[in-house]
């Protein structure tokens, strides 16, 4: 049997600028778990001169990293894909201790995050277009090239992979990275990528991870001269807030959503209700492609309903480590008291309350799955809510639905169930949405396809060859072979 490797160590220091050391904030973080809240690091906080030197060490690793050649940036990303899933129960564990991940979501996130990792590898090759010219004895080539150094800003809910979506591949394409995770997930968001990119060979000053408080450090790094990208994934005043601040940067942004999951009169109404269970309530609803509504055809609304709180009661709430346990606790009490003031909020709406239950756990921040009855506009159909809570909306007909699934400002992923794929497909191209799943979750995503929303959702596409775009520039040169006549 393979030997299991020692547990990565050093939590209380970060890397900056080639080594890792304590931030120079002055101010320390507690990292702690959010079902029981144990202690997991203190962390001496990043200050602004630390963004300073770690975007000056970046620009200097940058450009020898960016003329390396691409099978040896390439080699970096195949070793670290294999220690992800060498480390798979390390980085898990770590996922459920630090973000209340149940262990079947944990092993989830280790595992797309050791795929986009691999999927690094082949965004290495220098890539050159040629293109046409009226020009007589004139070539055109178009250079793909590295942006430079690019700002990641992550969030808590999925913190290793969507960090990790932007990190391999602004990496493997010769970029240097400056890397914020969110306070909630300092280790799981940053650390550990570093650590796993480091025993890969990844050059020092490449990847700087700065664990800092973000009214503290957050403008001065989309603001610094030194970054000529900001990637975020956050919520949607967050994002609007960067793009004002960025100034001519390029932006890759995944902002909030509003997924509505659309059931017409013939779909399979129990594969329905199971996919919309699972969109609803997965990691306690914490994710932006979440189902926050669930659109049902008036003529199957009544038994869908039943259908869906039957399965709705069967899910099992508790300690995130518990092998049985598919709903944990809820990130923070901030959090937690958003998500309660939104259904008190829809209830007041006119909203009718179906399941509901009181936070429990040692923390009080296990919270059971809510059902509502409501139209699109009660606080949690019109609202993200990113928290266990459905709202289940009638339809009156097809075109009805359609309408209330785009009357919202958000636009990331989306769903719809029908018997006839052909139908489907009709439907889903006319969702304003960067996604739509026909018969499966609004929850689905896939390192080799376009990720990325429309509207208030962001901007920007995150998978496969389309990352490329946001993290590269292109260089044109041409080459005049004979002289040719230059009239005045």
């Amino acid at each position: 049997m393979p030997e299991t490797p020692t547990p990565y160590t050093g939590f209380d220091r970060m890397p900056l600028s080639g080594e890792w050391r304590s931030g120079g904030s002055g101010s320390v973080l507690t990292d702690t778990n959010p079902y029981d809240d144990a202690v997991l690091a203190e962390i001496p906080l990043a200050g602004t001169e630390d963004v300073d030197r770690a975007c000056r060490a970046a620009r200097e690793a940058q450009r020898a990293w960016a003329r390396a050649a691409p099978e040896q940036r390439a080699a970096v990303f195949e070793r670290a894909a294999g220690i992800v899933m060498r480390r798979a129960g390390e980085l898990g564990d770590w996922l459920t201790r630090e973000v209340g991940a149940t262990r079947a979501r944990a092993a989830v996130e280790v595992a797309i995050t050791a795929a986009v990792t691999a999927a690094g590898a082949g965004h290495t090759a220098d890539v050159v277009d040629t293109v046409g010219t009226d020009v007589p004895d004139k070539e055109n080539r178009v250079y793909r090239k590295p942006a430079g150094v690019v700002t990641i800003i992550s969030p808590w809910n999925f913190p290793m992979y969507l960090s990790n979506r932007s990190v391999a591949p602004a990496l493997a394409l010769g970029n240097a990275v400056i890397l914020k995770p969110a306070e909630d997930s300092p280790v799981t968001g940053g650390l550990l990528l570093a650590k796993v990119y480091e025993e890969a060979g990844l050059p020092p000053g490449l990847l700087s991870v700065v664990v800092g408080r973000g009214r503290d450090i957050g403008d001065h790094l989309v603001q610094h001269e030194i970054p000529r990208v900001v990637s975020f994934t956050g919520s949607t005043p967050v994002g609007r807030g960067i793009a004002a601040k960025a100034g001519l940067k390029k932006l890759a942004l995944e902002l909030g959503g509003n997924g509505p999951l659309v059931v017409l009169d013939d779909a399979d109404l129990q594969r329905a209700a199971e996919c919309a269970v699972f969109g609803s309530y997965y990691h306690q609803g914490q994710i932006c492609m979440a189902t926050n509504r669930v659109v049902v055809d008036t003529s199957v609304y009544d038994e869908f309903v039943d259908r869906f709180v039957e399965l709705t009661r069967l899910l099992r709430t508790g300690d995130p480590h518990a092998s049985a346990t598919q709903i944990g606790p809820v990130i923070n009490d901030k959090q937690l008291n958003g998500i309660r003031d939104k259904i008190s909020r829809a209830v007041a709406d006119g909203a009718k309350l179906l399941l509901s239950g009181e936070p429990t756990g040692p923390a009080g921040r296990v919270l059971a799955p809510h059902v509502l009855l409501g139209d699109n506009h009660v606080t949690t159909a019109a609202e993200e809510v990113f928290g266990p809570v459905a709202t289940l909306v009638r339809a009156d007909g097809e075109e009805h639905a359609l309408r209330i699934a785009n009357d919202t400002q958000y636009g990331l992923s989306s769903g719809v169930f029908t018997r006839d794929v052909e139908r489907g497909l009709r439907f889903a191209q006319q969702v304003e949405a960067g996604m739509t799943h026909i018969n499966d979750t609004t929850v689905h995503d896939d390192v080799h396809a376009a990720f990325g929303g429309e509207k208030a959702s962001g901007i920007g596409r995150f998978g496969g060859r389309w990352v490329a775009d946001d993290f590269t520039t292109h260089h044109w040169i041409s080459i005049q072979h004979k002289p040719r006549p230059l009239v005045f």
